[in-house]
């Protein structure tokens, strides 16, 4: 099983890192443009390999896509953050086009491989690299929902005292502003979880956790990277140990959900060969209308991209 991280920055290098931890693939390829970074970060998570007893290698390579040849999955991290001045059409070109060209050059090594997108603005740079890979929606898709459910039960669990382990829950649509929450399908150790909280202190955490980025780069100065590499490798170990773990996934739906060609958060299997079943819940009607508005949001976000006329 071989993995290739696109950019060596602080998620792509935590991917590659817990990837190797947890043993899910044999060899980790990181790619980076900056000459002699994926190196650097690759040599030293590598070097934990014999305090860990870890046996996966990882090697680092600048702009090398040859080194990612033959390469089963392959997760994109590349892209710039936000800068002051820039707008959000400039932000979804720039990361766009990044995205693209990483894209269709990883490919072009590593055709039968299935790409996961953490790049941001997440549900519009999945759609772009389905766009330029080519492939079936099956083996292009991203992680948003992970990190989303992540948090809500992070901040859960603080607010119950409670163990996170033992929290269940599910988010959907868009990852930002516009996700839907669902605390129907959220139980701690399958009691549901509005038998535990108020619901003034659930909605509280809803919002908390759509703006839990936000918060983070608040903080820091910066987004974060623990949580999204994190989500990310436990996407690769589903997939490269085939098992079929049920995880939200931003996903291109053709038909699920009464939705035809946009990529939004959906609960789904993952296996050995990607996205295996989009699994379509029941929703009630607030539920409902609440997916129909984030996929219109996110749809919104789509048309930016489709009349630069990249693809």
């Amino acid at each position: 099983m071989k993995v290739t991280v696109i950019g060596a920055g602080n998620v792509g290098a935590t991917v590659a890192d817990v990837i190797a931890q947890r043993e899910a693939a044999n060899e980790v390829v990181v790619v980076d443009i900056k000459e002699n970074f994926a190196e650097g970060k690759a040599l030293d998570i590598w070097q934990t390999a014999p305090i860990r007893m870890s046996d996966t290698r990882v090697k680092g390579v600048t702009n090398d896509y040859a080194a990612t040849a033959n390469s089963d999955i392959i997760v994109i991290t590349s892209g710039l953050p936000r800068k002051p001045g820039m707008s959000r059409d400039d932000l979804i070109s720039t990361n766009a086009n990044i995205v693209k060209s990483v894209t269709e050059q990883a490919v072009k090594y590593s055709p039968n491989a299935i790409i996961i997108i953490v790049s941001n603005p997440l549900d519009v740079m999945t759609y772009a690299a389905f766009l330029a890979a080519k492939l079936p929606r099956t083996k292009v898709f991203g992680m948003a929902g992970i990190l989303d459910t992540a948090r809500y039960r992070a901040f859960l669990a603080s607010e119950l005292d409670v163990s996170p382990k033992d929290i269940q829950a599910l988010l959907m649509g868009g990852h930002g502003d516009t996700m839907v929450p669902l605390p129907r399908y959220t139980t701690v150790a399958g009691i549901p979880v509005t038998q535990l909280i108020s619901k003034e202190k659930l909605d509280a955490i809803v919002e908390r956790t759509k703006t839990g980025g936000g918060e983070i780069v608040k903080l820091l100065g910066t987004s974060a990277w623990y949580a999204p590499g994190e989500a990310a490798a436990q996407m690769v170990e589903a997939i490269a140990k085939d098992q079929k773990r049920i995880f939200p996934v931003c996903a291109m739906l053709d038909g699920e959900y009464g939705l035809h060609g946009i990529a939004v958060g959906v609960p789904v299997k993952l296996g050995k060969n990607g996205i295996e079943q989009i699994i379509e819940i029941e929703m009630n009607a607030e539920e409902r209308a609440m997916l129909d508005a984030s996929a219109k949001a996110v749809k919104e976000v789509m048309n930016v991209l489709d009349n630069m006329n990249l693809f």
